[in-house]
């Protein structure tokens, strides 16, 4: 369901202009333009304005809703099950359809039941088949609390570039370029080290897990350490470390594609960490929501 610029000015109190804004910055997440106006998620959260205690309390919020759902544990597999339900394939078809798979979500639910989709490439179907694996192996992961390696980073991007055998699982030995991004990878030769010092950043980080995870998350998609596939594998490596830590998965949304671009971007321009740690924690808010409100019911 979704509600117009309007309704969403009247609901958090602030002018119809500044929701336009707000969607034009790519700044709600599933806002999207149709005609002259805009169509907005009726569960969508008032974004931060940038300002530092906005950006507390969205992290506050999560705090507090994190020590709720602990509150609850341990969950049923009937709960759990109900939880997975639907996130694995609306996650799968997003990860894919930021990086240009062109079946639909429905088409994806029937790919990932072993269906064959007419006229769609066989590429498109074993990435979403590739995907799924992908996830399932990464919550095995976090049933066995496993630390983040080098060797998961490959062993997950094994199972996510299922369409490309020679390439699953080990780094690039080409230099790339990011047709449209303010970053250029670095050379192969530097892939090791600088993953070295990733996962090292990483463990020594005492920021808050979303902070963390954004800053993570953009460095590692900066080195590009694979020919193609880290995309979804860097969004898989997000969900692994947020649902060991006891929170719930995330899916970033096809529609919210050009405010995570912009996100790499203003973090590789002005050293700005923000938009994506704003992007994720506005994620974590709301699948915590979802959660707990099951739950509840």
């Amino acid at each position: 369901m979704y509600m117009t610029a309007k309704e969403a000015a009247a609901k958090w109190g602030v002018s119809d202009r500044r929701i336009r804004v707000l969607c034009s910055e790519g700044k709600i997440p599933g806002a999207y333009r149709e005609g002259r106006g805009w169509r907005i998620p009726i569960d969508a959260y008032k974004p931060a304005d940038g300002r530092f205690k906005s950006k507390e309390s969205i992290l506050s919020q999560i705090d507090r809703k994190k020590t709720e759902l602990d509150g609850r544990r341990p969950l049923t597999e009937g709960e759990l099950e109900r939880l997975n339900e639907e996130f694995t394939v609306e996650y799968t078809y997003n990860s894919n359809a930021i990086e240009g798979n062109t079946l639909t979500l429905r088409e994806t639910d029937l790919v990932l039941r072993g269906l064959t989709i007419d006229r769609k490439p066989l590429k498109d179907h074993m990435e979403a088949v590739g995907h799924k694996e992908a996830f399932d192996y990464v919550r095995e992961l976090v049933k066995e609390n496993a630390p983040l390696t080098e060797s998961v980073i490959k062993r997950i991007h094994y199972l996510v570039l299922a369409d490309k055998k020679d390439d699953r699982g080990v780094y690039r030995r080409v230099p790339v370029r990011i047709m449209g991004a303010r970053n250029e990878p670095v050379q192969p030769y530097l892939i090791e080290p600088r993953m070295e010092q990733l996962l090292l950043d990483y463990a020594a980080s005492e920021e808050h897990i979303v902070t963390k995870l954004a800053r993570f998350h953009i460095e590692f998609e900066s080195i590009h350490p694979f020919i193609d596939g880290n995309g979804r594998t860097g969004r898989l490596l997000v969900n692994l470390e947020l649902m060991k830590a006891g929170y719930p998965p995330i899916d970033i949304k096809f529609t919210d594609r050009t405010a995570y671009y912009n996100a790499f971007d203003a973090y590789h321009v002005k050293r700005d960490i923000f938009a994506m740690e704003s992007l994720f924690a506005g994620y974590v808010n709301a699948s915590l929501d979802t959660y707990l409100k099951i739950l509840q019911e």
